[in-house]
């Protein structure tokens, strides 16, 4: 960035940025009747004062660029690049790019291409992250018609007391029911778990050590096409809509590849990984789903940046689905689940939405243990309870043949309690 040129009460600036974002810049002023210098004002104060630096942008081919800002502006962003480690152009670039972000088009506002991306997260093991992720992406594959209604025939044989523990009227489910179409996506799941429950659960095997991975592919090892480790769930109920990509034993060493990869390459930024490695597939799905582990390290870290709302996507699109269940751990693991969400949204500068929790393994037979943790569960001012998924055998004895659940037993209450978690988090 040459140094400024002073003229009245602004200061002349030049510098360089890629020519997309200049192009986007210029549009989306005219779009917004903006002084293009007015935005870039109102971009570089804002990119000072969130006190973070946020991803890479890439400026490789970056050509002339020129504007006006308040005198002292110029010095003051210098000082904020130098402190943070960025060149001008990129201190820049990254202005403009969280300016366009925070000033959607006024043609594509709430709008978006991109495929929906729900993950189910929580530190704490065995509280049914595997079974609500597969549970969700097989209902948002299943025939649309039959898993209607499925669960319009479930809804209408409710007892008073479930209708109660759900929170809602029978006509309001009928309604949501008539209202939502779920199912008739294609969607992919992917075994982001180490210990590939997921994978197991469906019969296919886990990929070896030496192999390339979903690892390989975050850490820019692999050689091939993600799409080659894809499977392929056969059979009817699904169309050919739902895919898994498998589970890979070096997931156990996610965390410190991040991290080495990191400090061995420049610009590499550990939370994007996942996306980066997704990216391509995107275009071939509606909806991806991230089984993510028992952890809060560097993976969960990529999974939730995965999982933030997007440009111009509508808020409680894509998020977090928080499995827990009826007792006090899971409330501690929960606790610091949220904590790891707002740092990294605060560090980053990042929106992540909450879908719900789904309280699992529920028995009232428990007693007031089970039945105090779920009055908390649903006082939560912040969240809401999108199901309650009682004890049942259909989903062990589904794990046990290697089966989807929804293939299995479509009709039954487990199955139907998956696709009361997909249309409320769908809402």
């Amino acid at each position: 960035m040459a140094s400024p040129y002073p003229d009245g009460d602004r200061e002349k600036v030049a510098s360089k940025l890629p020519p997309a974002l200049q192009q986007e810049l210029k549009i989306r002023c005219a779009e917004l009747g903006l002084d293009i210098q007015d935005a870039v004002t109102t971009a570089i104060t804002t990119w000072r004062t969130k006190d973070v630096t946020g991803p890479d942008i890439d400026t490789a081919g970056a050509k002339s660029f020129s504007t006006w800002l308040p005198p002292g502006l110029y010095d003051d962003f210098k000082v904020t690049c130098s402190d943070r480690g960025v060149s001008f152009i990129q201190g820049l670039a990254q202005s403009i790019h969280a300016w366009l972000d925070d000033n959607p088009s006024p043609k594509e506002a709430h709008q978006t291409s991109d495929p929906q991306r729900w993950i189910t997260a929580n530190q704490k093991g065995g509280v049914g992250k595997t079974t609500v992720a597969l549970g969700v992406a097989e209902s948002q594959a299943e025939d649309p018609d039959q898993g209607a209604e499925a669960l319009r025939r479930y809804v209408e044989s409710l007892a008073y007391s479930d209708l109660k523990r759900i929170g809602k009227t029978r006509a309001d489910l009928l309604e949501q029911i008539s209202e939502l179409v779920i199912g008739g996506k294609r969607v992919l799941v992917v075994d982001y778990d180490p210990q590939s429950h997921l994978s197991d659960q469906l019969g296919i095997p886990q990929i070896p050590p030496g192999h390339e991975s979903l690892v390989t592919h975050m850490t820019g090892e692999a050689e091939g096409d993600l799409r080659d480790l894809i499977v392929k769930i056969e059979d009817p109920r699904f169309r050919g809509r739902l895919d898994v990509l498998p589970g890979a034993f070096d997931g156990f060493l996610l965390d410190s590849k991040l991290a080495l990869t990191a400090a061995q390459s420049r610009g590499f930024q550990k939370e994007v990984a996942l996306e980066r490695a997704l990216r391509p597939l995107e275009a071939d799905y509606d909806h991806i789903v991230i089984d993510s582990p028992p952890s809060l390290g560097l993976a969960m870290d990529a999974a939730l940046y995965y999982a933030r709302r997007r440009r111009n996507e509508k808020a409680g699109r894509s998020g977090v689905i928080i499995p827990v269940q009826a007792e006090d751990s899971s409330a501690t693991a929960y606790n610091m689940l949220v904590n790891q969400i707002e740092d990294l949204c605060k560090d980053l500068s990042l929106e992540i939405d909450y879908l719900g929790l789904v309280v699992n393994q529920y028995d009232p037979r428990r007693g007031f243990v089970a039945t105090s943790s779920l009055e908390e569960w649903n006082s939560l001012e912040d969240q809401r309870v999108l199901a309650v998924l009682d004890d049942l055998k259909e989903q062990r004895e589904a794990v046990r043949l290697k089966t989807p659940l929804l293939a299995y037993a479509p009709n039954s209450k487990q199955a139907n309690t998956m696709r009361m978690i997909a249309m409320g988090a769908s809402r």
